[in-house]
């Protein structure tokens, strides 16, 4: 049988496209979210090994606590070893002539360890010498030469310390950035050791890196490093550059790689997406073999050779496909690390293939689409010869068979529904997804009692169409079973896909809610010394900003909640900017932080203080605020419409994350404020929205394959049907029916099928996405159903429209034989 299972493979290639092309698109998701894992760790390893590359030993205190001054001295008298560079880093205030910030300070090592990479100038050799990143140089308008201005860090604005401890530091080089994911976007700055003692307040050294003497026995310093400094009183790690870069990487994903885990629970969906679909196909193209397989038996065929035979057809297509899918998943990562590699700043994105991937997706791609056959086989020789030979029957309600898969489905349904609905209510999603699966799974099992009554009531519409909709709609079920399992597969993409439209949008109006709530202003702007009203207008003027309004200090709280400013807030200006009515002022009340935990507080004016009932906002952020009326009755409101002003600023909705990023720099450069002076909510809320709006892309992309290898079992059912019913169109023909109009009768069928699949699915997804994310999100956010109807038509017009692409080739079929050849086909 295996000559006969490698012939139908090659002689009838074209009827396993579809199994081929979901095994390929579920092994590429897989093995692509493998890849994705060890590609995020070979990429952080090349970036946050760069560091101490140079390196032999990395010494460090294992509790993360400093290392004393004197660790660099007392390892270095060590035999063996050759030279120690002191990490030591540190913050201080850098002014420009066009802007004043925050930046980091680190001194260098010796060529011998260092792996600071120069772009232009020499490294500095006294003090009032720095070398400065070259694309914060850039930003800053710097040029070797060039002076700037240093200070420590103070409690005052970064100006006054500048304007009162202000020293002149030359640039004498510029330095590539570093590519450590925790220096990105600072401001790098290098200087000698006494330099950054004298910019620095409590600077230390967290690291020592160690070079060895040529010969030296690394085993025997690393204990002598750690015996020198344990005697010192501190908890030594001593490990080598490709060791700790191992262990950076673990802590800086918590030892975990979360979007791995993320990527890998949509991947076993696909995985099931794709089991499922090559079942349906296989079960399709069984069902075109009946007969050939039928006389197969007749012809001494065993059954056991008969199984087989199919299930190495399966095991041919799923290793070819598996192979094509880590391939493809392999393409894409190697396309996207390209891409990365060109951007600045991640020139250091590093592409790993593991061994892991390739075997899991090749392991997985096979078995599954081996496991997905055997009922398929197991149906290819359940029936006696002479009577697969005859048309099946349909295992209806009226048959055992019937009878207990409708009991099976039953029980499924009701249980999976009470587990959901529990899992709901409590919001816990281990006790949802078990009862989503097991209901939906006996929904498909009881499809046979409503699949085909429904295609009945809808094919009533297809009536005005005359004849060709009046047949269509009595052959669209005149084969239950058939009609039942091409909507099933149907259903089954359609339902995921609607499932995670209604989940992500339930979940992006629940984290949007939530979000609101917590954090009520999308942007707040510290002006320092600009007038607010010059302010304002210039803010305004943005595009992406829909309001600007700015809060006034009018009063201070008492001692009991720590000496709070009270700011006053009109009613107009809180709701044109605030996103949560909890944060609305109210008269003869202070509205307080989440979490205040007083009932009443004092509130000092001008001329008066009042004690006023708390009412706290659901938000941790927000200033305490009061209406006009009550700032009114504390005294004269004062004029603090110049230095120290707070602008509040709302966006535009459909603002993204770039475009708030950029606003953000915009506002910043147009204001001439430093960057930490602007700070909000809007980023979070837009990265949040722009993360699901991907993950639903690519989820939706891959199951949106699923429903068009659905729709291709439309297309084989079709097929199906016209061979069974040659006879019986050639005499349509002969009655005078013509070629369009039974081109028009396919069509009909396969709409009818498609559309109330497409109607069940998106039903069922609406439902299963709520619950998904009431299940999931619960316990964080009030989660309100919230449904993209536009998105969920787009569905069912894109499966309708689908169903008439895939009559095409059968009405083709059956349009182009005559008559007459009809009529003499054997029945």
């Amino acid at each position: 049988m295996l000559t006969v299972a490698l012939s139908q493979v090659s002689r009838h290639a074209r009827r396993y496209i579809a199994v081929a092309l979901a095994v390929m698109l579920g092994v590429g998701f897989l093995a692509a979210t493998l890849m994705v894992g060890g590609t995020t760790t070979a990429t952080l390893q090349n970036s946050i090994g760069t560091e101490y590359a140079k390196a032999d030993l990395v010494v460090s205190d294992a509790n993360g606590a400093a290392l004393p001054a004197d660790a660099a001295d007392r390892v270095s008298g060590l035999p063996g070893v050759k030279e120690v560079h002191a990490d030591v880093q540190g913050v201080f205030v850098l002014g420009a002539s066009s802007r004043t910030d925050v930046a980091s300070i680190a001194s260098f090592a010796s060529p011998e360890l260092d792996s600071l990479t120069l772009e232009q100038g020499r490294f500095p050799q006294t003090d009032g010498e720095i070398i400065i990143d070259g694309e914060s140089a850039e930003h800053l308008g710097l040029a070797i030469g060039d002076t700037a201005q240093g200070a420590t860090l103070g409690e005052g604005s970064l100006e006054e310390s500048i304007a009162s401890s202000g020293i002149a530091l030359t640039i004498v080089g510029l330095s590539e950035p570093s590519s450590h994911p925790f220096d990105a976007g600072m401001i790098q700055v290098h200087a000698v050791e006494t330099q950054l003692t004298a910019l620095t307040v409590d600077a230390a050294a967290f690291r020592l890196q160690v070079a060895l003497d040529d010969g030296a026995d690394a085993v025997n310093v690393r204990e002598a490093v750690r015996a020198v400094l344990n005697d010192g009183g501190v908890n030594a790690s001593v490990l080598t550059s490709a060791e700790q870069t191992t262990e950076d990487v673990a802590a800086l994903s918590g030892g975990q790689d979360q979007l791995t885990i993320v990527l890998l629970a949509f991947a076993v969906v696909a995985v099931i997406v794709t089991a499922l679909v090559i079942s349906n196909t296989f079960s399709v193209l069984v069902a075109q073999r009946t007969r050939e397989l039928a006389l197969l038996r007749c012809i001494g065929a065993g059954r056991g050779q008969i199984r087989r035979s199919v299930l190495i057809e399966a095991a041919v297509v799923g290793t070819v496909a598996s192979a094509l899918g880590v391939l493809l998943a392999a393409a894409v990562m190697w396309t996207l690390v390209t891409i990365a590699q060109t951007i600045p700043g991640s020139e250091f994105a590093t592409l790993a293939v593991p061994v892991s991937a390739v075997v899991s997706g090749m392991v997985v791609g096979i078995g599954m689409t081996i496991a997905a056959a055997l009922v398929p086989a197991r149906a290819a020789t359940a029936v006696a010869p002479l009577a697969a030979l005859r048309p099946a029957d349909y295992a209806g309600i009226r048959t055992r068979r019937g009878r207990v898969r409708l009991g099976i489905g039953v029980a499924l349904l009701v249980g999976g529904a009470l587990l959901l609905a529990l899992g709901a209510a409590s919001s816990n999603l281990l006790i949802a997804l078990p009862g989503g699966a097991m209901s939906f799974l006996g929904f498909l099992l009881c499809a046979g009692l409503f699949v085909p009554a429904l295609v009945t009531r809808v094919g009533a519409l297809a009536k005005p169409l005359g004849v060709p909709g009046t047949l269509a709609a009595i052959n669209a079920v005149r084969n239950p079973a058939r009609t039942t399992a091409t909507a099933t597969a149907l259903i089954v993409g359609v339902t995921l896909v609607s499932m995670m439209m209604a989940g992500a949008q339930t979940s992006r109006t629940a984290f949007d809610d939530a979000l609101a709530q917590n954090y009520p202003v999308d942007l707040a702007v510290m002006l320092e010394d600009k007038e607010s009203a010059e302010a304002t207008g210039t803010l305004l003027a943005l595009e992406g900003v829909e309001a600007v309004v700015e809060p006034t200090p009018v009063a201070t709280t008492g001692e009991e909640s720590g000496a709070q400013t009270v700011y006053m807030l009109p009613a107009p200006d809180a709701e044109a900017v605030l996103r949560s009515e909890t944060a609305y002022p109210r008269n003869d009340a202070v509205i307080m932080p989440d979490g205040t935990d007083l009932n009443e507080i004092i509130v000092e004016g001008s001329f008066a203080e009042r004690s006023l009932p708390v009412v706290e906002a659901e938000s941790r952020t927000l200033v305490p605020l009061i209406t006009e009326e009550t700032a009114a009755a504390l005294g004269p409101v004062p004029d603090v419409s110049g230095a120290g002003s707070i602008l509040w600023l709302k966006l535009d909705d459909s603002l993204t994350s770039g475009e708030i990023t950029q606003l953000r720099t915009e506002i910043v450069d147009t204001l001439g404020l430093s960057e930490y002076l602007v700070s909000g909510a809007a980023l979070e809320r837009a990265t949040f929205n722009q993360i699901i709006d991907v993950l639903l892309l690519v989820v939706t992309a891959l199951l949106a394959v699923a429903v068009l290898i659905a729709l291709i079992g439309v297309a084989n059912t079709l097929s199906l049907s016209v061979l069974e019913r040659t006879r019986e169109s050639a005499l349509l023909r002969a009655l005078g029916l013509t070629r369009g109009q039974l081109r028009g009768m396919l069509a009909v069928e396969a709409v009818l099928i498609a559309g109330v699949a497409a109607l069940i699915g998106i039903a069922l997804g609406m439902v299963y996405g709520w619950l998904g994310a009431q299940s999931a999100l619960g316990l964080v956010a009030v989660v309100t159903p919230s449904f993209p109807w536009l998105q969920l038509a787009g569905v069912l017009l894109v499966a309708i429209l689908a169903g008439l692409v895939a009559s095409v080739m059968p009405a083709r079929r059956a349009a182009r034989l005559s008559p007459v050849q009809g009529l003499a086909v054997e029945g």
